[in-house]
């Protein structure tokens, strides 16, 4: 099976090429530069350095969210472009779960962080079968800091943090933690379109690809500019009964 994965859900965009049990090819950024200008050029350096030509893709697997609300936008239009094109798959793989899959059969169990803002983090908490299948503890979902390392706590295991949120709490997880746990080193640490495609692959095996047309991406909360535009109907909402009132 053959799989190009795509992941720009964060600051790292990326994008590889899976063929059977092999990473074919793989290009990573994490510089700062928008995805729009990087991504469609790691796709194309992918794809020609793998030597697979996208006619031979079985599907395209995109990191599906929760992350950046235009980093996904451009990932999932990329992706859906693509695939409608080609006549291929979608093949949406939650975004944590493609960054706890980074640690296939690591022991205990995986919590990615991403700096949500606002004091909060995209999570979940996973651990890996004896089989090596992914199994979810808590689904992904948006929650204060405090709270996640609560329930990490309570389940009283090891745990392995990872994601661009542990340097943004790791006064907070160093303090709160109360169980064995490691910051999951750099090389690991963040997302990869690898991963991507090599549980995109395990997904499409289990019906899990879809029409491009249906793909949408998980945003969990509303952007800010959406939550801008709440508060101030709902300013303008109290004025106006304010106004009658009186």
């Amino acid at each position: 099976m053959k799989i190009l994965g795509i992941e720009s859900s964060g600051l790292v965009a990326s994008a590889a090429i899976v063929a059977g049990d092999i990473l074919v090819s793989e290009f990573t950024v994490n510089n700062k530069q928008t995805h729009s200008q990087t991504l469609l050029p790691m796709i194309d350096q992918a794809v020609a350095m793998s030597g697979i030509g996208l006619e031979e893709l079985d599907g395209i697997a995109v990191s599906a969210g929760p992350g950046s609300f235009t980093g996904l936008r451009i990932g999932s239009s990329t992706a859906k472009g693509m695939a409608l094109a080609l006549g291929k798959p979608v093949v949406p793989v939650p975004t944590l779960e493609g960054l706890a899959y980074r640690l296939a059969y690591a022991d205990g169990i995986i919590c990615p962080l991403m700096d949500a803002r606002r004091n909060q983090v995209y999570t979940g908490i996973y651990r890996f079968g004896e089989d090596g299948v992914l199994e979810c503890i808590w689904g992904q979902t948006a929650a204060d800091i405090s709270e996640v390392i609560q329930r990490v706590n309570e389940l009283g295991e090891k745990v392995h943090y990872l994601g661009d949120g542990t340097a943004v709490y790791s006064e907070v997880l160093q303090k709160e933690t109360n169980i064995v746990f490691d910051i999951v080193p750099l090389h690991l640490n963040r997302q990869s379109a690898a991963s991507i495609a090599a549980l995109g692959a395990v997904y499409l095996q289990q019906g899990k690809g879809i029409d491009a047309k249906e793909h949408v991406p998980v945003y969990l909360r509303q952007s800010q500019a959406e939550r801008e535009r709440a508060k101030r109907l709902s300013e303008n909402s109290a004025k106006t009964d304010g106004g009658k009132l009186g």
